[in-house]
This record gives C-alpha cells, sequence and structure tokens, in this order.
C-alpha cells in the first residue's frame, strides 16, 4: 500500500491510561454500538443510526457526526489496514472521499497495564497539538467522553 501522498511529517499522538481491561477499549473501538457512544467531542454527536464498522483488513467504518449547536454535519469514514485483535488497529481516516493513498493514517495499540490500559493513539498526516482546537483537541475531547461513558 503506498503512503507516498500522506504528510508523513504532521503527526501526533495521545498517550492515555484508561481504568479498564484491554477488551473493552478494543469494543470501544471496533462495536459501532460502543463507538456511536463517544466517537465525536463534547458538542457533537455520532448518531448510532449513522455508524458501521467492520474491522477486519480491508473493511471499513463510517460514522456522522452531528454539531448539536447548529446541525453541521461531519461525514468520516476509512479502511482498516492492519487489525491485531485486541491490541493493534490501523486505518485510514477522513473525508469519505479521500482516497487510501492520501487518507491521514491513524494508529492504536492497547497494553495492559494489570486492570488499567495504556492506549497509544498515533495519527500521521494531519499535524497537531494540545490547545490547536482542531483534531488533536478533539480526539482528546473525545477520550473525555469515552471515559465518562465508562461510568454511566
Amino acid at each position: 500500500m503506498s503512503e507516498h501522498n500522506v504528510d508523513q511529517t504532521a503527526e501526533f499522538t495521545i498517550i492515555r491510561i484508561f481504568d479498564a481491561p484491554r477488551e473493552l477499549l478494543w469494543r470501544a473501538w471496533t462495536d459501532p454500538d460502543e463507538a456511536a457512544r463517544w466517537w465525536h467531542p463534547r458538542g457533537v454527536r455520532s448518531p448510532r443510526e449513522h455508524v458501521a464498522i467492520d474491522p477486519r483488513v480491508g473493511g471499513t467504518y463510517s460514522y456522522l457526526m452531528i454539531n448539536d449547536e447548529d446541525g453541521a454535519e461531519y461525514p468520516t469514514s476509512g479502511t482498516y489496514l492492519e487489525v491485531e485483535e485486541p491490541k493493534r488497529l490501523v486505518f485510514t481516516w477522513g473525508n469519505p472521499e479521500e482516497s487510501v493513498e492520501s487518507a491521514p493514517r491513524i494508529t492504536v495499540t492497547l497494553v495492559e497495564q494489570g486492570d488499567k490500559t495504556e492506549m497509544t493513539f498515533h495519527l500521521v498526516g494531519i499535524p497537531g497539538f494540545k490547545g490547536d482546537g482542531n483534531v488533536y483537541d478533539g480526539w482528546n475531547e473525545a477520550f473525555d467522553v469515552f471515559e465518562e461513558s465508562m461510568t454511566e
């Protein structure tokens, strides 16, 4: 698979430790019922009827985020490039019209730490930093939403 169109210098990593078993985090990334609960930052929702996930190499996923304030819609989709249950996912992420070759890539690695799980989220193809008010902050907030959803 060619990566020549992806900007390898535009990247960021978020590492979080969740008080949850690795299998729960795996399901959060691969089960559409779970993903619909948190695949969005605050003020945005991902209605379950707009979340589809086929977590296998070559499989795809799609979801629609809807802004609660103005109703703006953000369709997002990608293709799974690597699936190593329950520890690693690699997939493209972006606009549904984007090609696999040019779409940003996300790698999610889940490592058990006793009864907790360390998640390393690495995105290549979009620059990001804490406080950017954009992709980095959106994902970081989505992880907060996930953490809050575990206690519901």
